[in-house]
């Protein structure tokens, strides 16, 4: 059973509202993407509902116009690598059977994971699934009314709503990196392989070749926690 904290999950969807907002923005070009290219509404749609995942789903948008449907599904698997990472931080904190770790396990996503880190380094799952559940209406209510509407790229791009998102998590990234050491060793190293990548490869593959910076967090970091610290080294603290 999941077990979930009334405080925890409020918080958590507090949180959530401003990464949902950013992700309706995004699901609305991937609705009218979707549609220009023939997905029609109701299949982006419930593709949104069951993935709820932009990167993936933009890069199998893309990849079905140029190429086979083994390598998009590849290539959309291949630019999720980071939950694996993501997962391995996040198994500690899951509580209850396998099948109920998994259901948990379904509210991982970027901007989630960022809020239900907590200072001792463990992830709080009530306010994961919170954060989530906003972000997940947002993202399918996006995709229904860009399918419906179909604004063009144009229109986005002047009215500045191609920039939200990428920038929402910018904020995200500079909160992380501010509590953190590691996240800032992380960060650099994450940029330094992008960069590299980008020069023989095409973006997808340089942001999942980032991703691999990320390991350098799977050892537990306790600089950003002076009181963890003390308490562990037999310290009092006042």
């Amino acid at each position: 059973m999941i077990e979930i904290r009334r405080a925890g999950l409020a918080e958590g969807i507090r949180l959530g509202l401003g990464p949902a907002g950013a992700a309706f923005v995004l699901a609305l070009s991937f609705g009218a993407e979707a549609e220009a290219r023939g997905w029609g509404f109701g299949l982006p749609v419930l593709f949104s509902a069951l993935a709820f995942s932009g990167s993936a789903q933009f890069t199998l948008l893309t990849a079905l116009s140029g190429g086979t449907v083994a390598a998009a599904i590849a290539s959309a698997a291949l630019i999720n690598g980071r939950y694996l990472v993501m997962s391995v931080a996040l198994n500690d904190s899951l509580h209850g059977s396998r099948l109920s770790r998994a259901l948990q396990a379904q509210a991982l996503v970027d901007a989630s994971f960022v809020f239900a880190h907590r200072d001792d380094g463990r992830y709080d799952v009530s306010r994961l699934i919170g954060a989530s559940l906003p972000q997940w209406v947002l993202w399918v209510l996006g995709t229904a009314v860009g399918a419906l509407t179909a604004p063009s790229a144009d229109l986005m791009h002047r009215l500045g709503l191609d920039v939200v998102f990428p920038a929402f998590f910018l904020v995200l990234a500079l909160e992380e990196v501010r509590r953190s050491r590691r996240a800032l060793v992380v960060s650099l190293l994450g940029a330094v392989v992008a960069a590299g990548l980008l020069l023989v490869t095409d973006p997808g593959y340089a942001l999942l070749g980032a991703t691999a910076a990320a390991l350098v967090g799977l050892k537990p970091d306790r600089g950003g926690d002076p009181d963890l610290e003390r308490a562990e080294s037999g310290e009092e603290t006042s």
